[in-house]
């Protein structure tokens, strides 16, 4: 595994652990010798790993599209930006770079792109791995919405393990990198209606 990309939001959140966890993770990735592929923002807690990893000597590629570099404030000193011209083309692009994702909290960005990877996953388009970095049960809502989405006939069972939810850096890394792809077979629960 060479490059990791992150999902995380463009503000630090209320709570100083985010922040924390951001810069444990820049440090976690540096150690195992991991990439930085994210969005390419100075600010927020994508901004805050991204400042890290360089710091610790790491490197930190940005993909932005064009029209966000004034919104999201593109970081200048990564050793890699990617000017891209769409959302879709930005995602594309940190796919393609990247050999696992991880969802740091963030808000509905962040969100549109797990659920994209995790879809991907899904339907077969990449075995990557997939963490979420649960900073003080952040996504434990999501997980558990999930379950419902399973117990209401929506979702195969199977497909809860698509994602790695661990609340610690470091072993949320050492675990993406132990991953082994589950078989998802056919995406549909059920083929034929029932009654």
């Amino acid at each position: 595994m060479k490059r990791i990309c992150i999902f995380s939001g463009s503000n630090p959140g209320s709570h100083s652990d985010y922040e924390l966890a951001a810069n444990e993770l820049g440090d976690a990735l540096v150690a195992h010798g991991i990439d930085l592929v994210y969005g390419g923002a100075s600010v927020g807690l994508m901004g805050r790993v991204a400042d890290k990893v360089l710091s610790a000597g790491g490197q930190a590629i940005g993909v932005m599209p064009t029209g966000l570099f004034r919104r999201e404030l593109a970081h200048t000193s990564l050793t890699e930006f990617h000017e891209v011209g769409t959302m879709h083309e930005r995602k594309a692009l940190m796919a393609q770079l990247s050999d696992a994702f991880i969802s740091l909290p963030g808000g509905l960005g962040t969100y549109e792109e797990l659920f994209e990877a995790a879809c991907w996953s899904q339907i077969g388009i990449h075995a990557k791995p997939i963490g979420l970095l649960n900073v003080r049960g952040f996504f434990d809502p999501l997980v558990e919405m999930l379950k419902h989405t399973v117990r209401e006939g929506f979702m195969k069972e199977e497909n809860l393990e698509l994602l790695v939810v661990e609340p610690d850096p470091v072993r949320l890394i050492e675990r993406l990198l132990q991953y082994a792809p589950v078989d998802q077979g056919q995406k549909w629960v059920e083929l034929t209606p029932k009654g």
